[in-house]
């Protein structure tokens, strides 16, 4: 008899055009979208996968993040297990308001276990965050890690999700 697959609310978050849907997209579906229109509001995505033998439904939950949206999404952060926070490594004014991102989808679960997310990899030469920086946000965030990726080249797309999957799957005992 097969396992009945763990359903897990996942919501990413981060300012317009960091990359949200863009990741998503490329997670899901294993492709490059190299243009896609503004998030309204909240999409969703669905992906299986396993995890040390179990089956694992996350439910990914793409936040608009442009500021006439942000009154929504506190009532959507209820009930996720997790998060990626995201920034563009090419645009240090991304990492402005995380704060306040980590306050929305920590609204409901003080604890909400959220890895940090930096964006556009492939853009080596316009790298404007150094990885000191970072690593310093993501301690004073209480995040659970940091990585680099890239949604083009698809670099470290899945590694991000299965480490936030297996962080989850701790916190609730089911590893």
């Amino acid at each position: 008899m097969s396992k009945k697959p763990i359903v897990l609310k996942i919501l990413t978050a981060g300012e317009g055009g960091v990359g949200k849907t863009t990741l998503l997209h490329r997670y899901v579906e294993g492709q490059f979208l190299a243009s896609t229109k503004m998030t309204i509001g909240v999409e969703f995505f669905l992906k299986e996968l396993i995890i040390e033998d179990r089956p694992v439904t996350l439910q990914l939950w793409d936040f608009g993040g442009q500021d006439r949206f942000r009154f929504l999404l506190e009532s959507y952060a209820t009930g996720a297990k997790g998060a990626l926070l995201m920034f563009d490594l090419t645009r240090p004014l991304t990492l402005d308001r995380l704060d306040q991102w980590v306050e929305i989808c920590r609204s409901d679960d003080k604890n909400l276990p959220m890895l940090f997310l930096g964006t556009k990899l492939d853009l080596e030469n316009e790298i404007a965050v150094n990885d000191d920086y970072a690593q310093e946000l993501k301690e004073q965030l209480n995040l659970i890690d940091y990585l680099k990726i890239s949604s083009k080249t698809g670099e470290n797309v899945q590694e991000s999700f299965e480490l936030l999957t297996v962080n989850i799957l701790k916190k609730l005992n089911k590893l």
